[in-house]
């Protein structure tokens, strides 16, 4: 069962003198007034009386007064709380007359309601872990959380490598004429040295066919220096005149070969194959590329998955409002960070976390409601109507929007009607 205020009496507290207020059960009263009045001293005496001697002002009792603070609060479920004498000694008496004491009223008084702006001013990731704590998903949030993290950082180095290789693939040239494979020196080598020695057996030859010349010639001279050897010399020299002949229509036949087309591509050979190299190069970063593109693409696939499945356990989660989500262990409201919600929006998303924290605790005090219009005001009013919950807010205002008015330490009624979606009095 969810308690609130049903009535509320202060006096000699901080500023206030003496304050009577009946605050409507659901929805929003405001206690208005302008400044230092006693606006905020209305919900320090709420805190101190619910929240125990922890929430007491340093200056409780108000100033220029002999009488000691009271304080006296009638809560739903029965329960009338009371703080009087010197020392504000605490009296709880359940509806039974039985006593009790401040461990009862921290069973049903969430803190947070009565010191709103502890949740409001802590950091996005503390609102964000005490959201998660309400639902109960905080593990299961934090590891997908580590996975998406571990899962982006690899996509993002296997990104930065393709991002390199295609740049390395584009400022490498390519020449289309040369071939696929590197060309080998050897080959060309050897066929070089094959036909130089032909050329050589060539030579050889050419000077054999030289010898047997001299020879010849040497027979002639024989011939005439040895007259009495002449039938011996004429037999030589017909045999030699024989030999002649063959030799010289060995040789009359012979053509060397040219090693000019193969000196030219072994000069060429290097500029060949650094052209090779290069295409080479090129085609490899390029299939480089694109295997590193398709894992992206995959690590893509996964992220998304890993963001599904976050998505889909804030989504089946018991949310204390429709729109909170968190991601990256920061709290969201309709896709935005805190810092860029409304104040209205701020409050509304604060007041849902806090009545989820401790569902018993029906109400919640707010400071400040300036910045509220009064479209905001009656619509943040009627939001609290309809999930049943009390907000007892101070405004700096004498408008009908106000339940009551502090004035000089004293709560006077509105003479202005007020809209709908706030109420109260005395």
């Amino acid at each position: 069962m969810m308690v609130t205020i049903n009535k509320l009496e202060i006096e000699n507290v901080k500023r206030v003198k003496a304050v009577k207020l009946e605050p409507s059960a659901t929805g929003l009263t405001i206690v208005g007034g302008n400044n230092n009045q006693g606006k905020t001293s209305v919900l320090d005496a709420i805190a101190w009386a619910l929240g125990g001697n922890k929430y007491k002002p340093s200056q409780a009792q108000r100033e220029g007064s002999t009488i000691p603070p009271t304080l006296k609060i009638t809560m739903s479920n029965g329960l009338v709380v009371e703080r009087t004498g010197k020392n504000s000694a605490l009296k709880v008496i359940d509806p039974e007359g039985n006593k009790a004491g401040q461990k009862l009223l921290d069973s049903f008084v969430e803190e947070l309601a009565i010191d709103l702006p502890k949740f409001m001013e802590s950091s996005s990731k503390d609102k964000a872990t005490t959201l998660l704590q309400i639902i109960g998903v905080g593990p299961q949030l934090a590891e997908l959380e580590m996975e998406e993290k571990a899962k982006y950082d690899e996509r993002h180095a296997i990104g930065v490598i393709a991002d390199q290789k295609e740049k390395f693939a584009k400022e490498q040239p390519y020449y289309p004429d040369a071939p696929k494979e590197l060309v080998s020196i050897a080959e060309l080598i050897q066929q070089q040295q094959e036909i130089l020695a032909r050329n050589g057996e060539n030579a050889r030859k050419r000077q054999n066919a030289a010898a047997i010349q001299n020879q010849y010639n040497a027979a002639n001279a024989e011939v005439e220096r040895l007259e009495q050897l002449l039938n011996d010399a004429r037999a030589k020299q017909a045999e030699f005149a024989k030999d002649l002949e063959i030799a010289q229509t060995d040789a009359m036949d012979l053509q060397d070969e040219s090693t000019e087309e193969i000196e030219k591509n072994i000069a060429e050979i290097d500029e060949i194959n650094r052209k090779v190299r290069a295409n080479l190069d090129k085609d490899k970063a390029e299939d480089d590329a694109k295997g590193y593109r398709a894992q992206y693409k995959e690590l893509d696939n996964v992220i998304s998955e890993i963001r599904r499945k976050k998505t889909d356990l804030l989504t089946n989660a018991d949310l204390p409002l429709e729109g909170l989500s968190v991601d990256d262990g920061e709290l969201l409201y309709l896709g935005q960070r805190w810092d860029n919600m409304s104040g209205s929006q701020q409050l509304q998303v604060a007041t849902a976390i806090v009545r989820k924290l401790k569902p018993e605790c029906g109400f919640v005090l707010i400071d400040k409601l300036e910045q509220m219009d009064q479209v905001t005001l009656q619509e943040f009013g009627q939001w609290l109507e309809r999930e049943k919950l009390q907000a007892i807010a101070t405004r700096v205002s004498t408008g009908g929007e106000c339940s009551i008015l502090i004035e000089d330490g004293y709560s006077v009624k509105p003479e202005v009607s007020q809209p709908s979606g706030w109420q109260g009095g005395f």
